[in-house]
């Protein structure tokens, strides 16, 4: 029967049958606790009234993409982990989505880390105009400009890519990517390297100099200011954004690393994967932890969750009768 809908296999790690189990169980457990924990923390804020603040509502764009992130990778994979190689296969318009969900999850990464720490510019340089800059309408702007760029350089991306006549049928990673897909044309992709490069170079540029340069001026203002309560909580709210982007950049740089070194396949393709599922995994975990709001009303919900006497079959009350 012809079809107009192009089919390519999909490989993956190398793993035997036995550890394949493992790996399976390791990989949903950390898939629900992701789903979790990054939904949770969306609705906490979105449910608490004095957690209705610029820095946390810029903050729930990064779990809404680190829970799209995972979701668009880890399910094909545990779906995939214990067929066989010669049944991994994806058609054309599914794979050019996991790829272009899969670089958005990537460059909406940087986008939102960036306007993060312009937040947290604002509010440490300049605290006493921060209610007059960080407005609804600015917040607003900055997650437009977030989600805006990410689409616009990642959709030129793709669409050169998707333009390209394909010959080969065989994806030599766990997932679509860009790379992986204009690796099945026997065409030039001159400008798909040159764009490619340019995006990279613009992304990570603009990335690292800005967070590095807001980073700076806070610096500069610690050392000016005397105020030691000030300044310890400017070093935890900056140490805990700092954290989730520097995991965030190794995880990419070693893709990229790894990417001019074919005898690595293997442990290429392992970092890809860890790429959706390391960040979108620690990041909640950090927030909550590190972040005094957030893990204060987590520790309140916990706490009438467990020992508000109406729930769970008045566990609390039959408890202290015994």
């Amino acid at each position: 029967v012809s079809t107009s809908i192009e089919l390519y296999n999909i490989e993956l790690l190398s793993v035997t049958q036995q550890s394949s189990y493992p790996a399976f169980i390791l990989l949903l457990i950390i898939y629900i606790f992701t789903m979790v924990s990054n939904i949770g923390l969306i609705l906490l804020i979105s449910m608490e009234r004095s957690l209705h603040q610029p820095m946390y509502i810029l903050f729930c764009n990064l779990p809404l993409n680190d829970a799209l992130g995972a979701t668009v990778i880890v399910p094909r994979l545990l779906s995939d982990i214990f067929a066989a190689s010669t049944d991994r296969y994806i058609n054309d318009v599914a794979c050019a989505i996991q790829a272009f969900c899969a670089h958005m999850f990537g460059t909406t990464s940087h986008t939102i880390l960036i306007i993060m720490a312009f937040d947290r510019y604002v509010a440490i340089c300049n605290p006493l105009r921060y209610a007059t800059i960080m407005t609804n309408r600015m917040i607003a702007k900055l997650t437009v400009f977030a989600w805006g760029s990410a689409l616009l350089l990642v959709g030129v991306l793709l669409g050169l890519t998707l333009n390209l006549s394909r010959c080969r049928s065989e994806i030599f990673n766990p997932f679509c990517d860009n790379a992986s897909l204009f690796k099945l044309s026997c065409e030039s992709v001159i400008i798909n390297n040159i764009y490619g490069l340019t995006f990279t170079i613009l992304l990570l540029g603009s990335s690292i100099g800005s967070v590095t340069l807001t980073y700076l001026k806070i610096a500069m203002v610690c050392v000016r200011n005397k105020n030691r309560v000030l300044n310890s909580r400017a070093l935890q709210t900056c140490s805990t954004h700092l954290s989730v982007y520097i995991i965030m950049l190794v995880s990419g740089f070693t893709i990229i690393f790894l990417h001019r070194f074919p005898q690595w396949a293997e442990h290429r393709k392992l970092s890809a994967i860890l790429f959706h599922v390391v960040p979108p995994w620690l990041n909640p975990v950090i927030y909550g932890l590190q972040t005094k709001e957030i893990r204060q009303k987590i520790d309140t919900a916990v706490n009438e969750t467990l020992f508000t006497e109406p729930r769970i079959f008045y566990c609390r009350k039959f408890y202290f009768n015994l």
